[in-house]
């Protein structure tokens, strides 16, 4: 394996909102290999209890980007104000502006991937700890899959705020969980750097919480 061409997916695959190609078709054929692909992540007990859902339908995505916008709008503004003056340091400018370009743009991109799981979370921790980690591996190598075929995603969560809409208009039964949406689009560039990253010796520990590693 050489490790100079998986390093480099590891750490150039972005969350990407500004760089998404709003006017190039995403092939079927080239969503369902990287989904494929997805299907080949470690899932607790061999469970395989994902689900994923594919929407190209115009008119779905219309009613979950207006879903996606509410509270995508309204999480932007309560951060800016609460941020106040910090808002306009070059790097949060660039992060909200990222996010706004999404949310502007939602209803534009060429296919939504909506992961879900069957089954509903329990609210204790270690259980769902497990739930939750039957999906986002898969998730994960559907994003890396994505990204070595010259395309871009990120995983958003704005429109659980309203799920149960989003599973009527979908006809995601009741006892399924969504747990996220991916924009999915061919990327404007062809390449991405790595992502500037607290130092490793800030964050992770030896035998004990605090000890450097």
């Amino acid at each position: 394996m050489d490790t100079s061409v998986t390093d480099h997916l590891l750490s150039t695959t972005r969350a990407v909102r500004r760089k998404l190609d709003l006017d190039r078709p995403v092939e079927p054929e080239v969503l369902e290999e990287c989904l494929r692909l997805a299907l080949q992540a470690p899932t607790p007990g061999n469970q395989q209890a994902w689900r994923w859902l594919v929407v190209r339908d115009q008119g779905v995505k219309d009613q979950l980007s207006e879903l996606f916008r509410r509270v995508g709008k309204a999480y932007l503004e309560t951060n800016a104000a609460a941020l106040g003056k910090a808002i306009d340091e070059p790097s949060v400018a660039r992060a909200f502006a990222s996010g706004q370009h999404l949310i502007d743009v939602i209803d534009r991109v060429p296919v939504y991937v909506i992961p879900c799981l069957t089954g509903r979370p329990s609210g204790d921790n270690a259980t769902d700890a497990a739930f939750y980690g039957g999906i986002f591996p898969a998730v994960w190598n559907f994003q890396l899959a994505l990204r070595s075929r010259g395309l871009g995603s990120t995983l958003t969560t704005y429109h659980l705020t309203h799920e149960a809409e989003a599973a009527e208009i979908l006809g995601i039964p009741a006892d399924v969980t969504q747990v996220g949406l991916l924009p999915v689009a061919y990327t404007t560039v062809p390449d991405f750097k790595p992502a500037s990253r607290v130092p490793l010796s800030e964050v992770a520990y030896l035998d004990g919480w605090g000890n450097a590693l």
